[in-house]
């Protein structure tokens, strides 16, 4: 038996799996770790704290399989963070991560530079401050020592694979979330660096997602206990990797994640970018692909505040129970009517990065009535963020992706009435997978490939990957819903200057 790996650095914790050739998981562990926030709007991590989660993780995940069967190792991670490292590969700072939002400033530098257009010409994105280049000019303009002891600038996933390797390598897929990355022509844009008086040597090497970028070091085998020389595999940034691990490796075929954060992930044969950058636009793990995504900031996150505020006395009595307390609450969300009689909630508890990157964006209930109680605020909360997610779809197809099935995940999936929702409010069959292990399974997949197992991404997806159940989305209900979209873009574009009023007088 072959046996393959994943290990995930995510920004909660490290979790690595093993499965066998068929995709069967054999074994996973999971290791957490802190973040930290010295300042409002700052996040960051140590990365000895990632270090230190991986081993850990990988030598339970040892002790529980036969390591001698191990073919490869596929790394992924959270995209977009900074690791500094010195001439002697010490780590300078901690890491800046992606929903870290000090470089408001630098972002407005690059473009000012570059120009916005010219910008998204060149890296297919804009200045978005949870971006790797504009956390490099931060260090320029506010700590110029440490600034002055850089040699290599790694994304985290990518510090651990010089852990375990001692190779300075990452994959086209969470390089192209740098913007300092050529989508187009999958390689590192020199000429931009230039432009921003970034130093390219200071990049590691870019590779295809399944391709090996080093093997297993004697110290890192001894301490996680699996096999010196062993392959690790490029892999991919933790949503294109997740987009392997759904299956999402043809035209057409889309995914929609309903976490706390919601994504809409679309495969796409050829490089297609939004001019105004409300997508984002990078490379796939899939070796000549591309892969379109827009981001809901809050989507199981609105639901679980909705829980939190108006259930709490409905959730300890179905805890008394032994009843799911979002069960009941969607329960009686499928009481009501679609369109919830004319209430509708604009999902941004968060502010919106998708369609309308706009960090004073607010939530809000519109449209209530005497007639409305709970039970139509919880429909309209489902809608609502089928509605955001929507916005992402519409622009996707606009761009000439088309999304003619999406392959639902995250907790939010579990619940059929919020799929059929979706399906209505998109136009477009939900369908749920045999396999929801995360972005781990998909860099498993990746190690596969560079294995030898599966000869392609899309011939190991197709052996892998089942559909599991499908709901088709109900014309009728579709037009209706249609009314209500526009109802509901309309109210965004009512409210943006209010919520900047608000955010002012708040301070």
């Amino acid at each position: 038996m072959s046996i393959v790996l994943g290990l995930d650095i995510g920004t909660s914790g490290a979790k690595a799996i093993a499965m066998d050739e068929t995709g069967r998981l054999l074994a996973s562990a999971l290791v957490e770790y802190p973040l930290h926030s010295p300042k409002p709007g700052w996040a960051e991590q140590d990365p000895e704290d990632w270090k230190k989660a991986a081993f850990t993780a990988l030598k339970e995940l040892a002790s529980r399989i036969s390591v001698a069967d191990v073919k490869g190792l596929g790394l992924t991670g959270q995209m977009h963070g900074s690791v500094f490292l010195d001439a002697e590969n010490r780590v300078i700072r901690p890491a800046i991560l992606w929903c870290d939002q000090r470089t408001a400033a630098q972002c407005d530098w690059i473009t000012e530079k570059v120009g916005p257009s010219r910008l998204i010409e060149m890296v297919s994105n804009p200045a978005l401050t949870g971006f790797t280049a504009p956390k490099i000019i931060w260090l320029r303009d506010e700590e110029p020592a440490h600034y002055e002891r850089v040699r290599k600038v790694l994304l985290p996933k990518d510090y651990i694979r010089f852990v375990l390797t001692g190779e300075y390598a990452t994959d086209v897929a969470d390089a192209s979330g740098t913007l300092l990355f050529n989508v187009k022509e999958r390689c590192w844009h020199r000429d931009l660096m230039s432009a921003l008086g970034i130093d390219a040597d200071w990049m590691p090497s870019a590779y295809e997602g399944p391709q090996v970028t080093g093997y297993l070091t004697a110290e890192a085998s001894d301490i996680t206990g699996l096999p010196k020389g062993i392959p690790v595999v490029a892999g991919g940034g933790d949503q294109a990797a997740n987009g392997v691990g759904c299956g999402i490796v043809r035209r057409g075929v889309v995914s929609a994640s309903l976490g706390t954060s919601g994504v809409v992930f679309a495969h796409a044969d050829q490089v297609s970018t939004d001019p105004e950058g409300r997508l984002h636009t990078f490379c796939h793990a899939v070796p000549g692909a591309w892969h379109i995504m827009g981001v809901v900031l809050s989507a199981g996150g609105a639901f679980q505040w909705f829980r939190n505020a108006l259930w709490q006395e409905a959730w300890a009595a179905a805890k008394a129970e032994g009843r799911e307390i979002y069960e009941v609450i969607t329960a009686a969300a499928a009481e009501v009517p679609a369109g919830a009689e004319g209430l509708l909630f604009l999902p941004y508890l968060t502010g919106e990065r998708t369609p309308h990157k706009d960090p004073f964006a607010r939530g809000a209930f519109v449209g209530l009535s005497l007639r409305h109680d709970r039970r139509y605020m919880a429909r309209a909360v489902l809608e609502g963020v089928a509605y955001a997610m929507n916005d992402s779809a519409v622009l996707i197809r606009n761009m000439g992706v088309p999304v003619d099935q999406v392959r639902c995940s995250g907790g939010g999936a579990r619940s059929r009435l919020w799929r059929q929702i979706m399906a209505d409010v998109i136009g477009a069959p939900m369908i749920t997978i045999n396999v929801d292990e995360g972005p781990a399974y998909g860099a498993a997949i990746l190690a596969a490939v560079a294995a030898g197992i599966y000869g392609s991404v899309e011939e190991s997806c197709d052996a892998i990957i089942h559909e599991v159940n499908r709901v088709e989305p109900d014309p009728d209900t579709g037009k209706a819903y249609a009314r209500w979209f526009e109802a509901y873009q309309a109210l965004y574009w009512a409210l943006a200057p209010e919520y900047r009023r608000i955010s002012q007088i708040l301070g």
